[in-house]
């Protein structure tokens, strides 16, 4: 089972990220700009989702059918996403790689490109 604190610990290990809100949920943000957040009460009630906690990361809009496809009982998307390239993962069936993963390619929509080239170097 994956927390908040696996994503803040994962995330914080990228080059200038910092730990604030977004959208009044928690969230990570590299030099402002959000790259992933979880999900707040208001987001739970309109989409019907109460069971675990929905971590919002960002991917390509191309590769989300095939990543919706691949993690069905993890990753999942709302009306709300539709034609955005982002998806939620629900928290509790995640594995801790796949977060890793998942945060890493969302910081690199965010990122600038010196701090990708400096993640690349790393």
């Amino acid at each position: 089972m994956v927390t908040f604190d696996d994503v803040r610990r994962i995330g914080l290990q990228l080059p200038e990220v910092t730990e604030s809100t977004w959208y009044g949920t928690p969230g990570l943000k590299v030099r402002n700009k959000g790259f992933c957040r979880l999900w707040g009460e208001r987001e739970h009630r309109r989409d019907q989702v109460h069971d675990t906690e929905v971590l919002v990361v960002f991917c390509e809009l191309e590769m989300k059918p095939v990543l919706l496809e691949n993690h069905p009982r993890v990753l999942f998307t709302v009306p709300h996403y539709d034609g955005y390239g982002a998806v939620l993962v629900r928290l509790a069936d995640a594995d801790i790689d796949d977060v890793a993963d998942w945060l890493e390619d969302s910081y690199r929509r965010v990122a600038p490109p010196t701090l990708v080239h400096r993640l690349d170097r790393a």
